[in-house]
């Protein structure tokens, strides 16, 4: 903990005084510091734990701790930071963020021969995170209370050692009063070494408070929130969940038909003894994909470079708006990178993948659906305002680029033709998100990694307003004309905003729905509809 615990002293001629303190050092000490050999330069005592050095300081007494005083004692750096509890014994807490922040916890010590028979002390805390001190209170105050009754206990008993010899309240009533009694004896003020008659109290101290500093940086650590966990991190855990769900079952259903069914050697009946589908066939009929590591398109920035802007923005039309986007090519790690590119507009609710099919599949079991070139679409999809279709075909041989420089550009040996039943005009508003993606992507001061970033806070944001409207209109049941104005606060109120929001919506978790769906209104907000 990066902090200075200190033993301070309020002295009746000279007020508040350091006595004794104890602070972290990360850095090793100059050599010769702390020696010692220099007039007015004070001892100092070192100690390593865990790569930090514990420096207890010490400096010449002052008058005010007498000429008796122990020879310890440290300052601060801030020598005006002192403080005494407004009450009797106790706890305090004050500071400012120019010199630091203070935990203080005042008490007495007996000492026959002082004023009132007790003199006053404090441990101390100090350091600059307020919120960090103010955590550690509890803990500060059990292990600060803890040294202070030890010292209190030692004292204690040589007080009472005293009062039986020699006492002193009868002969104080027997003498002239004068303001301080040590210089009516012609005696100093005693030190804390003889108050406790302990010879070896400073080093006890020094331990106390390294243990404090070191103990009290080992109970605290920061951490970084990242918040609430996010809808694709729902959907994933959702989507996880029923895989392993699945394969329990269908391990279940395997372990019973081998209990019925007498083993055979494979092939024995002409049959394989593996009645499991492949992973990917799993996959494909789930309607969730693994991805694979990019082999063709690298990026978004990449794919519009090779589209084209015209086509690019086509194609990302139909993907934010859930319509089916059909990839014919022989090539299938080609298929494999473009979907893995394309999905990352979506959130992971909304992406459902088929990733290389022999016949064509509907659009409500996909919306990414990758086809050999022989397979024939359906005419109702190619003409439909809701499919979209690229088509991989061979590069003429004026565009290919000459023989040993294919690494340069390993798609140009493609040629890419995106048509639709509902084409793109290029003038055409589009969603919102559309827009920013694509000033994003022609921002070339903007690298790959930090429009990665951009594209998941423009997700995150769009997300949250589907969660307001699905809060408004099927929890709230919200009339058309109030959805219409919550659209236009939420600044989605046109048709590709709301198409969008509403194919959005389906990719919301299913625990989100269901907290919403089980959340119930209050009756303010049922008397304010009515």
């Amino acid at each position: 903990m990066n902090a200075i615990v200190a033993l301070c002293h309020f002295c009746e001629l000279h007020g508040p005084r350091t006595l004794f303190c104890t602070e972290v050092l990360h850095a090793p000490l100059p050599q010769g510091a702390g020696s010692g050999d220099s007039p007015g330069q004070g001892e100092q005592a070192e100690e390593e734990e865990g790569g930090i050095q514990m420096s207890g300081r010490v400096r010449a007494h002052s008058p005010a701790e007498g000429a008796g005083a122990e020879p310890g004692s440290a300052g601060p750096r801030k020598s005006d930071m002192c403080e005494v509890c407004p009450g009797r014994e106790g706890p305090i807490f004050f500071g400012d963020e120019q010199h630091g922040f203070v935990f203080s916890h005042t008490f007495f010590i007996k000492d026959s021969l002082a004023r009132g028979f007790q003199r006053w002390y404090s441990i101390i805390a100090i350091m600059m995170d307020r919120i960090y001190l103010i955590s550690s209170w509890p803990f500060l105050l059990a292990r600060v209370r803890a040294i202070i009754d030890e010292l209190q206990g030692k004292a204690l008993k040589v007080f009472e050692a005293e009062q039986f010899g020699c006492p002193q309240r009868a002969q104080r009533m027997n003498t002239a009063f004068t303001p301080f009694l040590h210089q009516r004896h012609g005696n100093a003020a005693r030190s804390l070494t003889s108050l406790t008659s302990d010879d070896n109290l400073w080093a006890c101290l020094h331990t106390s408070f390294a243990w404090l500093l070191k103990a009290c940086g080992s109970r605290l650590t920061e951490k970084l929130l990242e918040g609430a966990p996010t809808e694709d991190t729902l959907v994933q855990m959702e989507k996880l969940a029923d895989l392993e769900e699945e394969s329990e079952s269908w391990d279940n259903s395997e372990a019973e038909e081998e209990e019925k069914a007498p083993v055979l050697p494979g092939g024995a009946d002409g049959r394989e003894l593996t009645k499991c589908p492949t992973d990917s066939s799993l996959l494909s009929e789930r309607g969730s994909w693994q991805p694979r590591k990019p082999t063709g398109f690298k990026s978004l920035r990449h794919m519009r470079q090779v589209l084209g802007a015209q086509s690019f923005r086509m194609l990302a039309w139909h993907v934010l708006m859930g319509n089916q986007v059909i990839w014919k090519s022989r090539d299938v790690d080609l298929v494999h990178s473009a979907f893995e590119v394309l999905r990352t507009m979506l959130p992971v609710g909304c992406v459902r993948i088929i990733p290389y099919s022999s016949q064509y599949e509907e659009a409500y079991r996909c919306n990414f659906l990758g086809l050999s070139p022989q397979v024939q679409v359906p005419a109702h999809v190619l003409s439909s305002e809701f499919a979209v279709v690229v088509e991989v075909h061979a590069a003429p041989r004026s565009t290919l680029l000459p023989a040993g420089r294919e690494d340069e550009q390993p798609l140009s040996k493609y040629e890419f033709v995106v048509t639709s039943g509902s084409p793109v005009a290029a003038d055409r508003v589009g969603p919102t998100i559309l827009n920013k993606i694509e000033a994003a992507l022609t921002n070339q001061n903007l690298s790959v990694d930090v429009v990665d970033q951009c594209l998941v806070c423009l997700k995150e944001e769009w997300m949250n307003k589907v969660k307001v409207l699905f809060k408004f209109t099927k929890v709230d049941s919200r009339p058309k004309e109030d959805t219409q104005r919550l659209l236009s606060v939420l600044g989605a109120a046109e048709e590709d905003n709301v198409k969008l929001l509403k194919f959005w919506m389906t990719g919301l978790s299913k625990t989100y729905k269901s907290h919403l769906m089980s959340t119930v209104r209050s009756p303010t907000a049922s008397e304010a509809r009515s």
